[in-house]
């Protein structure tokens, strides 16, 4: 197997091989031809995430074919097409996981954080946390779907029957997200970092009304807001841009410290809520979804020994969509 691994924070990944090991039961081995490169992904390799598995091999959105089959699944079938997300597997027994909650389960492990993900040529998951993925969409367009569509899916049902809806953070959870919101009739309005003409209109293109600067105020009041950019200082403004009633949700597993604000601002019944991680039911939902509309994804592919560049190009806001690498 090759991989790239990240075996210090701050340093760059590095491609090495290994011997694949062996399956244990339950388990399925996946010939990887595709993995989208996630921001979750940046915080692993940048130290923003508390205590990765190190060495790890990043990468959670991963599209491959079932290659081998441990004993007892049954699910799948050698050669099927399938795709690996963020929860690796879940403990099933805890509180969280009884109430249908496996997003929040203490002893959860994730795939590209805390077990080895899909910057490689082929991964070792648990069948119960791998999905069928849908025939219309290519491998390259499917794999910005096992992370970014359902994270994005996740927030916006947070956003309950909001008729109107602001994403902040245009990257590639919301490129999808709005041709979700859009295809139920909801109207979605685009906030970009200030001055970039280009995110500004790249939102419009995917379905957008409105596209601004994350700092100003939308031309009308919204009844929700997802905020997907990892930057704190959005949470008052997108406060300030709902009705009273209405939600924030914060999609991102990190984010910089959120600066004080008055309550007024989130007096009137307000709510400010995060999302955290997902549940075998959002994908289940999300992926029928995505079989029925077929969304489109802007994607830019990079081989796998490649996969430093991807991300540099992430951190440095230079994608629009999701980079894609190819093993």
């Amino acid at each position: 197997m090759r991989a790239m691994r990240l075996e210090r924070i701050g340093e760059p990944l590095k491609e090495s091989e290994s011997p694949p090991r062996a399956l244990k039961e339950g388990e399925v081995r996946i010939a990887i031809s595709a993995c989208a490169v996630c921001r979750t992904d940046l915080h692993v390799v940048d130290g923003e995430l508390p205590d990765p598995k190190l060495p790890v091999v990043p990468g959670h959105e991963i599209i491959g074919r079932i290659a081998a089959i441990g004993k007892g699944v049954t699910r799948f079938k050698a050669g099927e097409r399938v795709g690996v997300p963020w929860l690796a597997r879940a403990c099933g027994v805890c509180e969280f996981c009884r109430r249908g909650e496996e997003n929040l389960c203490p002893f959860a492990k994730f795939t590209g954080y805390t077990v080895d993900g899909g910057f490689a040529t082929e991964i070792v998951a648990d069948a119960n946390y791998v999905f069928a993925v849908p025939p219309n969409y290519s491998d390259e367009a499917a794999a910005p779907l096992m992370c970014a569509g359902l994270i994005g899916w996740r927030c916006l049902k947070a956003c309950g029957d909001a008729g109107k809806v602001g994403l902040y953070g245009f990257g590639a959870a919301a490129h999808l997200i709005v041709q979700v919101a859009n295809a139920g009739g909801q109207k979605v309005l685009g906030f970009v970092t200030p001055g970039d003409e280009k995110a500004k209109a790249f939102a419009r293109a995917m379905g957008a009304v409105w596209a601004g600067d994350s700092t100003e105020m939308p031309p009308e009041t919204l009844d929700a807001a997802i905020i997907f950019a990892p930057v704190g200082s959005l949470v008052p403004l997108a406060l300030k841009a709902i009705r009273p009633g209405g939600t924030v949700v914060c999609g991102g597993i990190h984010m910089s410290d959120i600066p004080s604000f008055p309550y007024e601002i989130l007096w009137g019944e307000r709510v400010l809520r995060s999302v955290a991680n997902l549940t075998r039911k959002d994908a289940e939902e999300f992926l029928a979804f995505a079989a029925r509309h077929t969304l489109r994804t802007s994607t830019s592919s990079y081989p796998l020994s490649e996969a430093n560049q991807a991300l540099a190009d992430l951190r440095e806001g230079r994608l629009s969509g999701a980079a894609v690498l190819r093993p």
